[in-house]
């Protein structure tokens, strides 16, 4: 009969490869999610393809849905054009060949020739397809406003 810690132990070894591997593949996502942000920082179409999943669509802060090609081709015309783009905060959650993803997008740049800085929080949805994280679904929404203390 194997002692209670020993069985511990046992079982722990056995899972400890398989706790492991959702880190890595956390870690697979926020790199995804990086290289996406400089494709879309530096215009770079053929890795912002790369990135986007079929059926890709954007949800805006003001509610409007802009598909995979409405999305490649602002990104073909240079409009917007990012100085920054970058994401930080972010929470991973898995769920097998899919992650959701919260977090906030800074953004800075000129769009119709005016500049814009925000800060946005979003929720991304990712896929895993080829053995590569894709984004099929982006929604952001404006971060609030810091109340003024008075």
């Amino acid at each position: 009969m194997m002692k209670p810690l020993a069985a511990c132990l046992m079982l722990f070894a056995m899972t400890a490869p398989a706790l492991a591997a959702p880190k890595s593949e956390e870690t697979a996502v926020i790199e995804a999610l990086h290289a996406g942000c400089e494709a879309f920082r530096t215009g770079d179409v053929r890795a912002a393809t790369d990135f986007l999943g079929e059926g890709f669509t954007l949800t805006d802060s003001s509610g409007n849905v802009t598909s995979l090609e409405q999305t490649l081709t602002e990104l073909r015309n240079k409009e917007p054009r990012y100085e920054v783009f970058r994401n930080h905060g972010m929470k991973v959650r898995l769920y097998g060949d899919t992650a959701v993803v919260n977090g906030i997008t800074s953004v800075k740049g000129t769009s119709g020739g005016q500049p814009f800085a925000a800060e946005l929080q979003f929720t991304d949805t990712l896929v895993k397809r080829g053995g590569k994280w894709r984004i099929v679904a982006s929604h952001v929404s404006p971060l609030p406003k810091a109340k003024d203390p008075k």
